[in-house]
């Protein structure tokens, strides 16, 4: 009878670790789900990229993830650099001559970055004023589209995308096209670039 009462009182405490085990096992797998998660979000990864606002933050870095994933340090088989792949003679324009101080300072990009933005915006006022609004092959023109254009191709062939109706659609190297840039960038507000031909960062 003694035993009988000791092999229940067992059986009844190996039930009850089961249950606490278990149940502990579960709390683990919680913690480690938004772990990873924060790990993600710390990273920079494309989870962040739908959670954009529309405004100019949103619009460059949307803009920088397509050109380079968003890496400061990043230089394409083309040699253009940087979060923003810029080119060479583009960095000249605004006196910047070292490429390895350049990949190495966020902050001098970022600059550059808006100072671009506001040369072509100046470039392209004219043909801002005229397009907004309108449509070519079935996309709606904005000055967003107009500037993540122009950041791809030059202002000059924005240019020519716009006046010739979508006819002059020039693709990089890598096959992505003006009217892609167009589309892909529209609707973001860039109203704080000021439009501005003698930018510097």
């Amino acid at each position: 009878m003694r035993n009988r009462k000791y092999s229940i009182i067992r059986n009844f405490l190996l039930i009850i670790s089961f249950i606490l085990l278990t149940s502990s096992t579960v709390v683990v797998t919680k913690e480690i789900t938004p772990t990873k998660e924060i790990g993600v979000i710390q990273d920079n990864s494309p989870v962040q990229t739908p959670f954009l606002k529309n405004d100019f933050v949103g619009f460059k870095e949307a803009l920088a993830f397509k050109e380079s994933q968003g890496k400061y340090r990043a230089i394409n088989t083309l040699g253009y650099l940087g979060k923003y792949q810029f080119g060479k003679t583009t960095l000249e324009r605004f006196k910047i001559y070292n490429t390895t101080d350049f990949l190495n300072n966020p902050a001098l990009q970022e600059r550059a970055f808006v100072a671009l933005c506001s040369v072509n915006k100046w470039i392209l006022r004219k043909d801002i004023k005229r397009s907004v609004g309108t449509k070519i092959n079935g996309i709606t023109i904005t000055e967003s589209g107009i500037l993540a254009a122009a950041h791809l191709s030059g202002a000059g062939n924005v240019k020519k995308y716009l006046r010739s109706g979508g006819s002059h659609n020039l693709s990089d190297a890598y096959g992505t096209s003006i009217q892609t840039y167009m589309k892909k960038f529209a609707n973001y507000n860039v109203s704080e670039i000021v439009a501005n031909r003698k930018a510097r960062v």
